[in-house]
C-alpha cells in the first residue's frame, strides 16, 4: 500500500458520513447489496446522486446489469447491519428483513434504514478501484417515525446527537 493511499485513508477517516446499503436484484433475482459510505447529491432537477462502488463488486455488477438499485440510509440502531453487508457474507440477506415493494428499485431493508431512495443508473465513471455510479432518483421513501442516522468516523459509528448539533451559544428557533 502506497504512502498516499495509507494518508488517504486516515484523512477520510477524519470525516464523518452517514452509512447506506445499496441494494439491487441480480439477473437471478437474488438479492444483492453492500456498505457504501461514499455517496453525496449531485443535482436537483433531475433528482440525481452519485455512489461509490468497488468496481469487483458482485452488487455493482447488478445493478449495472439491471440499471436500477435502491439506496437505504441506515439509522443509529444499525450498525450491526452496516458490518454485515461490509462483510463477504453470501447470507447477508437471510439474516435481516427486507422486502421488495412495486416499482422497487431494490431491496428495502425498512428496519433498518430511516429513508430509502429507488434510483435508475445514468452512467458511471470508472476511477481507480471504484466506479462512480451517477444515478436519478425515482421516488424516496421516509420512515414514519425520527430516527437519528447512522454516522461512520474515525473508524467507529456513532448515532447524530441533537446536542450535538447545537451550536454553543445559540439559541434554537422554535423551540
Amino acid at each position: 500500500m502506497s504512502q498516499a493511499t495509507t494518508d488517504l485513508r486516515a484523512f477520510m477517516s477524519a470525516f464523518p458520513t452517514g452509512v447506506a446499503v445499496v441494494s439491487t436484484l441480480d439477473a437471478d433475482r437474488r438479492p444483492r447489496g453492500m456498505t457504501c459510505s461514499s455517496l453525496c447529491s449531485v443535482a436537483l432537477a433531475p433528482a440525481t446522486l452519485l455512489v461509490c462502488l468497488r468496481s469487483e463488486s458482485p452488487t455493482l455488477a447488478a445493478a449495472l446489469e439491471r440499471g436500477t438499485f435502491a439506496v437505504n440510509l441506515l439509522h443509529a440502531a444499525a450498525s450491526s447491519v452496516s458490518r454485515l453487508f461490509s462483510s463477504a457474507d453470501p447470507d447477508r440477506f437471510d439474516v435481516i428483513p427486507w422486502h421488495l415493494p412495486a416499482g422497487a428499485c431494490g431491496p428495502h431493508l425498512t428496519t433498518d434504514a430511516h429513508a430509502i431512495a429507488d434510483c435508475l443508473v445514468s452512467h458511471t465513471l470508472d476511477v481507480g478501484d471504484h466506479t462512480v455510479v451517477f444515478a436519478e432518483v425515482e421516488r424516496t421513501t421516509l420512515s414514519e417515525g425520527a430516527m437519528d442516522p447512522l454516522l461512520y468516523g474515525q473508524r467507529r459509528y456513532a448515532s447524530w446527537s441533537e446536542r450535538a448539533a447545537l451550536i454553543p451559544g445559540a439559541r434554537r428557533v422554535g423551540r
